[in-house]
Order: structure tokens, then C-alpha cells, then sequence
């Protein structure tokens, strides 16, 4: 019998029937949850599964990330519990977007209806994934004669007033497109344009699907939105719980119906998690479906007297993952290729590489628009300053006065990134108010910006960024995400080390490596594959993708090129004393430049103490490519202090722990909101300036 020629009901009955088989084969699974979920633990699943879940959700953003992340800035960013705390309050705190978002969500979903013998007979449920094409079961839409019988009812809803709301029907095309595969039980169906003209996801918007995993873990709550028994549009919000998860499908307690099948399963921030294709009927010892009054079902009873116990849906990785063996045609390729770069089918038989410039919007509904590409060398504009424009005017070093700390005693101050349109008197006037309010609380004399020794690399180093970009016209951040630019700074990485950087980094504050909790992708990987370390790091930081971004850019470029470093180099030593005893004070990518620098210096200079603060040392992608290679105790350096925010992403990987380092003091000090790499907030502080102070003032030599 052909499938066409099998009834509907014959068909959902086959597919019931396996998810009891699958149901029953889990029990042992299952059982095991649920004693867990009865002890009290939230989400009873694997450390890596959490992990992998939290970094989804603060990837996401929105208010309730934005919540979680300022409960979690007050702690170090690697504790133990901090992945099922961000999963807790993700599910607890759900901001007022939480409604307009799932009203988005819903305006996907349609009812299927199907014509026969002159009559109209509502059939499943089916949502709508691109803006073409539309997913449902294959039990729904079994093969293409049998989808040209069906249309899509949109809008079969009633309003916030409880009117009708104004339906609007649309043309199943399966000749444009049409797929199905009977074990996954799913279905994907091209749609006709409108009435006037318009594809129905520019109307109603589409979901964006993913083969990134991280979208549910067992005992997390999911949402279904569907046509249940044909009726006009209903929900089943939150009050459900997942159960079990397998590795094609995942099973869920929630109040469904047979009409549900083909329904889009939701996670709270509204990414399909799953396929809705058949709840679970309950059976007596001789495998006898049940009625609700415990007497065995039979067929003309109907299926809603059938007692379900649990729901099945089919995994959307696994559907991706199918669908992406497809050898289509042209046409019909770019149709899969409509549904998203996240779903990896935009590549997965096109193109073999990602593609910078791709993003991936937060929710479903109306499509964002695309960023463009990068090109690999690209000018970028930051809070409206251009890091690429060619030569600029040089700015030379300060130095102190002779009579500073009795002339034998010299603070250096030695500055990081991104400083090349600041003029080094303001900047050494900053950091020395910053200095002055540590020393008063801890009770010490203040210091004269006049008395500080100031060497200034910033606009060195930033020519030599701007000739490795180009010097076009520049990107702005309203043209192109940061994961984009990471992309691009990654191709131009003198020694390929970039990425390696970016990805230890994010593995540091607690990104789960590579493996099958990381990605759940295929074929040639995902596009835009340095936006999951660059936004893990942004949320478990208190800094945003862009600086991340650009930071570990340039302590690439100075650790990769010779020339670049030996240019550094020759400029902050045109700005330093020759002899005396050195108080060297450095931050973030100075901290690099301060540790090769120690080799530098003339006998006569002794280093009595060294202070870095916000800084990349602990990487080993840093540490190694030193001109000492790898973590030591610094050159000739008396006393060393190395002070940290546990939220600065930059300071990841501090405190500094290989004993290679040798004796060293290291304060976590908690900076302020939106400040926790500025080196004014880390010399404010009483600890650091304390240290600073009491060489400074101790006896002379």
C-alpha cells in the first residue's frame, strides 16, 4: 500500500505506537529524573548540559539574561553552581517580553486543512520556517499528492477581544518544495505567495531554527502552540516538564491533543526545541491502549478518550541533520538555504567555510536584517572612533619631574590598548586621580601627576593595526556584528592565533570545549563560529563583544609580529629613566608589553616593584609567545602585585596559579558597573594602591 493510500489515522497510530516503544524502552531514564526532580533538584542533567544551556540563554540576551547577569557579576564567573542558577532565574524571571514575544511566536503556527469529498476538515497543526516554506509531520502531509488536497489557515485565533480574528488562507506549493522522512515524522512543504504577492513569512514572521544544542535540559519547562482537535489557536504555557531526552526525540508531560500534531515545542525564550508529533497513550499489561475510565480503547472510541500519559517530539537537530543530507536541486536549495545560517543548510551543501557577517536574531518572528560580510582586512569604527585610518599625528610620552621622589625613585605608568586618540597628559592625569583616592583609603600621601613617568605606544601600535586593515571606508557597529570582526581579525592573525586566544579565554570563564555539548552542527560547521566564545565571554563579563573583540586583536598583533613588538617597544623606551629604582605600573595589553620590557632595561634601573592589573598574562596563548616564553617570575623585579576583576574578561585566567610565576600578591577587587577594566577603578582601591604607596614613601635608597 502506498503511503497516500494509508489513512491519517492509521499513520498517527503507527506514530503513537513507536513513542510508546520509545517511552517504555526509557523507563529506567525516566524514573532515575524523576527521583531526582523529587529530591529537589531543578534540572536533573549532565554539568555539561547545563553549561552548554547557560551559555545559550545569556547569549540571547534580553532583560532576563541582562538579570541573571548582574546576579552573577558579584561572583567569580567559573563556580560550579553559576550554570543552573543562570537556567533558575532564566525560568523564574521572565520580563514583560516574555508575552509579545510568544504572540510573535504564535503568529508562525497554522492550521492545516485539508479538502475532501467537497468538504473542509481541519487536519494539524504546521509552523512556518522560513519565509517560504512550512514544517509539520510526515503523518500530516504524508507525500506531495496528498499535500496538494491541504491549504494553511493563518490567523485562526480569536483576538484579545474574543472575536474571530480575520483568516487568511494560503496554497501549499509541494512542487516548489516538499521533503518528509517517516522515522523523524516530519514534513516540510513549500507555501505559495499570498494574495498580494508577498511570501507568508514576510506577513506573519517565520521561526529561525538551530542545530546548536543548549536549548533545553531535562526538568526545564516547554510551550506548544497548536490547533488541537482543529480548533482555532491554543496554548499549553510552562505548565510541563521535560522528562527524557533521546537522541532523535524528547519526551515532555504537557496538556495536548491529536490535533497538536505537527505543533512547534517552544523553550521559554521561544526557540523551537522540538517537533510536536504524538503523545503517549497508557497501556495495560498486554500492551492495550487505555481509556481515560481504564477500560481498553477502541478505535471507534475516538482519540480523545485515549489517556495520554506524556507527549513525544522529534528533536529539531535531528531534523536538521536529515535535511541537510538532501542533495537538492539549485532552486530548491536555496529555499533550505532561506531557513537561516544557524540551521548550517545554507552551507552545509554550498559553501565550505563560514561566512563573516552572519547573525543569528534572539527570537523568531520578523526577520532581522542581515549584516553584511567582512571583508578580511576591514576598518572598524568603535563608539566613533576609526581603529584603521591611516598615519596619525604622533603623541610622544611625558616625563617626570627630576626632583620626583627625590630623583632616585621613578612611577611608570605604562598603558594598554586603544589609546591613540588620547592625549597622554589626560590619561596620566586619570590614572593618578584614580592612584590618589587608593591612597587615601589607605591612608597614604597622594601623588602629582607631574611626578609620573608616562611612555605612550598608542599610536604606534594603532598605525600598524590600521596597515593591516584597510584604510576604506570604515565599518561602523551599526554595519557589522563583533563576531563578524573576530572572524575577519582571525584571517588576518599573523600567527593564526586569534582564535586560539578567543576560544581559551571563553574555555576559561567556564565555555564548555569542543565536543557533542558544544554543537550539535554538520558538514563544514556554523556560520559565525567565534560569535558563541565572544558572547559567553560578553555575559559572563563586564565587557561587550566589541572590546573583547579588538582587545585580543591587538595582544595578537603585538605577541605575532616582530616588527610590531619591536616598535612598542622602542617607543615606550624613548620615555623612561636609565637608573634609579623602578615603580612600573601597567594595565591590560601593557601588562604584555611591561613583562618583555623588564628584559630591556639598563643595569641601572632596578625594578622594586611591578604592578599589572586587568591582565591577559594568565592565557597561555600569551604567556608563551612572551620574550621569556612561558609563565616566570619577571626579570630582576623585586616584588610583584597582580590585581583582578573577577568580571573583566580581560583578566581571565587570574588569578595567575602555575607555580612558574613564582611569589606574587594577587587581590580580586570588585570594580564598579560598566568599569571593570578601567585601570582607574583598579588603582581606586586600597589594596593595590597601598602597595604602590608604601614604596614610594618607604625610606630612600
Amino acid at each position: 500500500m502506498s503511503v497516500t493510500g494509508r489513512s491519517h489515522a492509521e499513520l498517527h497510530a503507527q506514530a503513537a505506537a513507536e513513542a510508546a516503544r520509545r517511552y517504555e524502552e526509557s523507563a529506567a531514564e525516566r524514573a532515575r529524573v524523576e527521583d531526582r526532580l523529587a529530591s529537589g533538584v531543578r534540572f536533573p542533567d549532565t554539568p555539561d548540559a547545563l553549561a552548554v544551556r547557560a551559555d545559550r540563554i545569556l547569549g540571547l540576551g534580553g532583560p532576563s539574561a541582562s538579570a541573571v547577569v548582574a546576579d552573577i557579576h558579584r561572583e567569580a564567573m567559573d563556580r560550579p553552581d553559576a550554570n543552573e542558577r543562570i537556567i533558575d532565574l532564566s525560568n523564574e524571571l521572565q520580563a514583560w517580553s516574555f508575552l509579545p514575544r510568544g504572540v510573535r511566536a504564535g503568529a508562525t503556527v497554522a492550521r492545516i486543512t485539508r479538502r475532501r469529498d467537497g468538504r473542509e476538515l481541519p487536519h494539524g497543526t504546521g509552523f512556518l520556517v522560513s519565509p517560504r516554506l512550512m514544517m509539520t509531520n510526515h503523518h500530516v502531509l504524508p507525500d506531495e499528492s496528498f499535500a496538494r488536497t491541504c491549504f494553511a489557515e493563518f490567523n485562526a485565533q480569536v483576538t484579545a477581544d474574543n472575536l474571530p480574528d480575520t483568516v487568511l488562507r494560503t496554497e501549499l506549493d509541494p512542487g516548489a518544495f516538499f521533503a518528509a522522512d517517516q522515522r523523524l515524522d516530519f514534513a516540510l512543504v513549500a507555501l505559495a505567495p499570498t494574495s498580494d504577492g508577498r511570501p507568508p513569512g514576510e506577513i506573519f514572521g517565520w521561526n529561525r531554527l538551530s542545530v546548536q544544542i543548549g536549548k533545553l535540559v531535562l526538568g526545564e519547562k516547554v510551550n506548544i502552540i497548536g490547533h488541537p482537535q482543529g480548533r482555532l489557536k491554543e496554548i499549553a504555557l510552562r505548565d510541563n516538564q521535560v522528562l527524557v531526552r533521546l537522541d532523535d526525540f524528547v519526551h515532555y508531560t504537557t496538556d495536548t491533543e491529536p490535533g497538536n500534531s505537527g505543533s512547534p515545542v517552544f523553550n521559554d525564550q521561544w526557540e523551537v526545541v522540538a517537533l510536536h508529533h504524538s503523545g503517549v497513550p497508557k497501556r495495560d499489561d498486554q500492551g492495550r491502549v487505555l481509556r481515560r475510565d481504564g477500560r481498553p480503547w477502541s478505535e471507534g472510541d475516538g482519540e480523545d478518550a485515549v489517556e495520554w500519559i506524556a507527549n513525544e517530539g522529534v528533536r529539531i537537530s535531528s531534523i536538521l541533520r536529515n535535511l541537510a543530507q538532501l542533495t537538492p536541486d539549485p532552486r530548491r536549495r536555496a529555499l533550505l538555504a532561506e531557513m537561516g545560517p544557524d540551521s548550517g543548510l545554507d552551507q552545509s551543501a554550498v559553501a565550505p567555510a563560514p561566512q563573516p557577517g552572519a547573525t543569528t536574531p534572539a527570537a523568531p518572528g520578523v526577520t532581522a536584517p542581515s549584516a553584511p560580510a567582512v571583508p578580511a582586512t576591514v576598518t572598524v569604527t568603535v563608539n566613533g572612533t576609526e581603529t584603521g585610518t591611516g598615519a596619525r599625528k604622533p603623541k610622544t610620552g611625558l616625563r617626570a619631574r627630576a626632583t620626583a621622589f627625590g630623583g632616585r625613585r621613578h612611577l611608570v605608568f605604562l598603558h594598554g590598548r586603544d589609546q591613540q586618540d588620547k592625549e597622554p597628559d589626560d590619561l596620566r592625569r586619570n590614572w593618578t586621580s584614580g592612584l590618589n583616592r587608593g591612597l587615601t583609603l589607605a591612608a597614604l600621601p597622594t601623588v602629582d601627576p607631574e611626578d609620573v613617568w608616562f611612555p605612550f605606544y598608542g599610536t604606534r601600535l594603532a598605525d600598524f593595526v590600521s596597515g593591516r586593515e584597510s584604510t576604506a571606508e570604515a565599518v561602523g557597529l551599526d554595519q557589522v556584528s563583533a563576531a563578524a570582526a573576530a572572524e575577519a581579525f582571525a584571517a588576518a592573525s599573523p600567527t593564526g592565533s586569534y582564535e586560539r586566544l578567543l576560544y581559551e579565554a571563553a574555555v576559561r570563564a567556564g565555555m564548555p570545549q569542543d565536543g557533542p555539548a558544544a554543537t550539535e552542527g554538520f558538514g563544514a560547521g556554523l556560520v559565525g563560529a567565534l560569535h558563541r566564545p565572544l558572547s559567553w565571554l560578553a555575559a559572563r563579563s563586564d565587557l561587550d563583544e566589541w572590546t573583547i573583540a579588538t582587545f585580543l586583536r591587538d595582544v595578537d598583533l603585538y605577541l605575532g609580529d616582530g616588527s610590531v613588538r619591536q616598535a612598542v617597544l622602542d617607543s615606550v623606551m624613548q620615555t623612561m629613566p636609565t637608573s634609579g629604582e623602578l615603580v612600573l605600573v601597567t594595565h591590560s595589553l601593557g601588562t604584555v608589553v611591561g613583562m618583555d620590557l623588564l628584559t630591556r632595561l639598563p643595569d641601572g634601573l632596578d625594578p622594586v616593584l611591578m604592578v599589572t592589573a586587568g591582565s591577559p598574562l594568565g592565557l597561555d596563548g600569551v604567556n608563551e609567545r612572551l620574550l621569556t616564553h612561558g609563565p616566570h617570575r619577571p626579570p630582576r623585579v623585586r616584588d610583584w602585585v597582580n590585581v583582578w576583576c573577577p568580571t573583566d574578561a580581560v583578566a581571565i585566567g587570574c588569578p595567575l596559579a602555575d607555580e612558574r610565576w613564582g611569589k606574587l600578591t594577587q587581590p580580586a577587587v570588585a570594580n564598579g558597573r560598566d568599569r571593570a577594566h578601567k585601570m582607574e577603578e583598579y588603582l581606586g582601591h586600597a589594596n593595590p594602591a597601598k602597595e604602590i604607596g608604601s614604596v614610594l614613601t618607604g625610606p630612600r635608597p
